[in-house]
């Protein structure tokens, strides 16, 4: 089993996902462990382009992006698992989402802490146990599967094969 390694910062996070600005839903890791689990943390802001739709009257992170969340930490752990990064010549998508459940709403000021555990995993498909909170209380579980997938016939990638590298 692998030691637990340094926590990623906001740059090393970058690298592990594809995600910017208006989606990238991680601010930090708290805790690593390759192989195992991950615990990173995404500050709910005002600020937060959805919630001007949802809803203007009661803002509530949606319950989708609460997932998606738990998703990118699964990335940032899968990446930091396999020991690479990120790049044009692949993608992680959700292969699946079982079990998911939502306990209150994530408003505004809240910190969402995203615990993500390694269920199984295969080469390309990982499934995970996903479970957030704020302040210490359960908003939202799921299972999620994900699957690697490589980007063939893309010609703006360079791959390691591309004589011109």
């Amino acid at each position: 089993m692998k030691a637990q390694m340094n926590t990623p910062d906001i740059n090393q996070i970058l690298k592990y996902l594809p995600h910017r600005y208006p989606f990238l839903l991680i601010d930090r890791v708290l805790e690593l462990d390759p192989d195992k689990r991950i615990v990173a943390l995404k500050n709910v802001t005002f600020n937060e382009p959805y919630f001007t739709g949802h809803f203007p009257h009661l803002p509530v992170m949606p319950g989708v992006l609460v997932v998606e969340a738990m998703a990118q930490a699964a990335g940032v752990l899968s990446f930091a698992t396999m020991g690479r990064q990120s790049d044009a010549n692949s993608v992680f998508y959700f292969a699946g989402i079982d079990e998911a459940r939502f306990k209150r709403p994530v408003v505004p000021g809240d910190q969402l802490k995203l615990q993500v555990d390694i269920l199984r995993k295969s080469r390309l498909l990982w499934k995970f146990k996903g479970t957030a909170t704020v302040d210490g209380q359960v908003v939202a579980e799921a299972q999620l599967m994900c699957a690697l997938r490589e980007i063939e016939g893309r010609s703006d990638a360079k791959g390691a094969d591309d004589p011109v590298n």
